[in-house]
């Protein structure tokens, strides 16, 4: 489908700084002051409010250029919830962008009210790849968006130094849906990870497991709850991004970076058990994620896949194993972005079965077809190739066609050659240049295992 205008983008852009503006004025509606503190060489924001032993600080922020301006105007923001909703109701019906089921958008207007997003929770999940439609520009499929539960996550660490609280969980919950209780957790049924209502909607705390993987619950003092270790969730939501949640007058949270995202799904996909439905909505995530990224944000795909790819051979094995997995088109995108060869993908390799040859003149090359991991692969040798180094020089359209053919199995050994080995240079597809020629002609594609 086509890419929703720059209209589209303009428009949420808008909205994402009207939203950031409006929860910054409800968290700090009371009279009062912003003081800085130091911590570790770096400086904090806080709010003070009242005197003496009445005195109390809420944590705003670590200080950004954003964040200054945002306390430099705190006085002058007004009230424009009409126009919030105007902007979310043109995101959602003129363009499309995707919108949450109305009792999810409740539940995290409410988390967002009482200062998840504010103490540095990230939306995580299916709900935070939706805000990725509007963010990015671009139609995800229908299928890839379905889903009842809320995940929230918080580094420990971060919770502990941001000396700020919310309210109780299930307090924040129990205002939206009374019939929300806690779900004591299967390995210690005094702790609580997450959080239930009738009808199946389901609110999961989480948190990046630290040191040896456990399954013990961790307590994550700033939210007021206990939440789920696991492991891979550090890379995943660290350096979150701003986001707009396309409900009411728009709920202003934090997503992990899209390309964090789409990486950490092709690694978690491969921990699922095969035929998991959980399993094929994260590759269509992560697929519809890398195609846009290598289109709109190749520097920080290339960047995502980089860190990941250096944490050590088992975050090796499992990206690889499920970008294997993805359609050819989108693999080659993503190979050609980070700029590595086909030959890192496990299993795969270029194969020919006696395929038909035709001369296109439009190309003024002989295609023919191969085929790769299950899919087709177009495959031709040029021109200038057949008349250099395979006897065409001088020869009509039948004769290059003639003369591909007498040479066959040595032009598709140096195609394989060069699918696999070579940088990707055409997604799902392979041309033999006369350069390629004596470069790959004495050298043998590797051998798969």
């Amino acid at each position: 489908m086509p890419a929703p205008t720059l209209v589209a983008q303009t428009t949420y852009a808008e909205l994402l700084e009207r939203t950031a503006n409006a929860a910054f004025q409800d968290a700090f509606a009371d009279a009062g002051s912003f003081t800085a503190k130091s911590i570790n060489g770096r400086k904090y924001w806080y709010f003070q409010t009242g005197t003496g032993a009445d005195r109390s600080q809420r944590y705003v922020g670590p200080e950004t250029p954003e964040l200054l301006e945002r306390i430099a105007h705190h006085k002058e923001v007004r009230e424009d919830e009409r126009e919030r909703r105007a902007l979310v109701s043109t995101l959602v019906r003129s363009f499309s962008f995707p919108r949450p089921i109305p009792e999810i958008g409740d539940v995290i207007a409410a988390l967002a009210k009482a200062g998840v997003f504010r103490l540095r929770g990230v939306l995580v999940g299916t709900i935070s790849y939706q805000t990725y439609a509007a963010m990015l520009g671009v139609r995800l499929s229908a299928g890839s968006l379905q889903t009842g539960d809320v995940d929230i996550a918080q580094f420990k660490n971060v919770s502990v130094a941001v000396e700020d609280s919310t309210p109780p969980v299930l307090e924040v919950l129990k205002e939206v849906d009374k019939t929300f209780r806690a779900v004591p957790h299967v390995s210690d049924g005094r702790r609580v990870t997450s959080y239930a209502a009738k009808g199946g909607l389901r609110v999961d705390f989480l948190t990046p497991h630290e040191g040896k993987e456990t399954s013990r619950p961790q307590k994550l003092p700033a939210l007021n709850t206990d939440a789920q270790p696991l492991r891979f969730l550090d890379f995943l939501i660290r350096d979150p991004e701003p986001a707009v949640i396309l409900h009411g007058a728009g709920i202003y949270v934090h997503v992990p970076a899209p390309a964090r995202y789409a990486v950490h799904k092709l690694i978690v996909s491969r921990r699922r058990p095969e035929g998991l439905a959980k399993r094929d909505k994260d590759l269509q995530q992560s697929e519809a994620l890398l195609a846009a990224l290598a289109e709109k944000r190749p520097q920080e795909l290339k960047s995502a896949w980089e860190e990941a790819h250096g944490r050590g051979p088992k975050w090796r094995q499992l990206m690889l194993e499920g970008l294997a997995l993805l359609s050819a088109s989108v693999r080659d995108v993503v190979l050609k972005t980070i700029g590595a060869p086909r030959s890192v993908i496990p299993g795969i390799d270029l194969s020919f079965e006696n395929p038909p040859a035709r001369y296109d003149f439009s190309r003024d090359v002989v295609t023919f077809q191969g085929q790769a991991l299950g899919g087709a692969v177009n495959c031709a040798v040029s021109r200038e190739a057949l008349d250099d180094h395979f006897g065409a020089d001088g020869l009509g359209q039948e004769g290059r066609v003639e003369a591909f053919l007498k040479n066959r199995s040595r032009i598709e050994e140096i195609a394989r050659a060069k699918y696999l080995a070579s940088p990707v240079d055409e997604p799902g597809a392979v041309l033999v240049k006369t350069s390629d020629v004596d470069r790959l002609s004495t050298q043998r594609a590797p051998k798969r295992k």
